[in-house]
């Protein structure tokens, strides 16, 4: 999920700390997933209002009503090839991604939110950087898309369930892999996790453009950062700088 108010400054560097640790490296404090995915230091200026425009209303009309019909559930996302791999960020979504970078129409989000209660409230549409310039789609202000740097999700098995996280070059240098074709044998090397069977998953998330959209009604505007009425249930700390 697109967060551009959250810890932008580790866009700039994007070295993540990992969540689980070797005994000999006790582990950073960890960003929650919202920093992970905070936008590319060279992002585009900050759009304009949250609110759609007059041009943009019917795209915003229409994904509403198709993309709630369609993934009303987190089942539902999952049978359609999405996965979970963020906890609950600092705005009460949990992300999942089809990991699918190109939204080839309204009719195919990248990402879909769903809050502590299984409620879609929202999603992601993507495209590929492959120019300087945001793409123009949908009826929507170029200016809303912003640009997020290639980076690493992964998951791993806890006690009590699963847990998420992210990672960058350095982490994944270090366990003698790279971004672009990360491996969960490196992060174990890495000290990421302390075994391989703990490792559920891990992908590379591209360079893309982004673009984010609430499903459920918002007094900020279906563009907005946050939605004043979803509220965190768990919200993660974030990190000191």
């Amino acid at each position: 999920m697109m967060r551009r108010t959250t810890l932008t400054l580790l866009s700039a560097m994007f070295v993540l700390a990992p969540i689980v640790s070797r005994a000999a490296e006790p582990a950073a404090p960890m960003p929650s997933p919202s920093a992970m995915m905070a936008p590319d230091a060279a992002m585009s200026a900050k759009p304009i209002s949250g609110k759609p425009t007059a041009a943009e209303e019917p795209f915003v009309e229409k994904v509403t009503a198709d993309l709630t019909a369609r993934f009303p559930t987190p089942e539902l996302a999952r049978k359609a090839g999405y996965l979970r791999y963020t906890d609950e960020d600092n705005t009460g979504a949990i992300s999942y991604a089809n990991r699918k970078w190109t939204s080839i129409d309204a009719e195919h989000p990248s990402q879909l939110w769903y809050d502590a209660k299984n409620r879609l409230i929202g999603a992601d549409f993507s495209m590929p950087v492959t120019s300087t310039k945001p793409p123009e789609l949908f009826g929507v202000t170029p200016s809303r898309w912003q640009k997020f740097g290639a980076h690493v999700h992964y998951g791993l098995a806890t006690a009590t369930g699963s847990t998420y996280g992210g990672a960058g070059e350095k982490v994944m240098t270090k366990g003698g892999a790279t971004v672009a074709k990360p491996t969960k044998a490196a992060l174990v090397k890495a000290g990421v996790a302390k075994k391989l069977a703990d490792v559920r998953f891990v992908f590379t998330f591209p360079a893309i453009w982004d673009l984010g959209i609430w499903l459920v009604p918002n007094p900020s505007g279906a563009f907005a950062d946050k939605n004043p009425d979803v509220k965190p249930v768990n919200p993660p700390k974030e990190m000191s700088m």
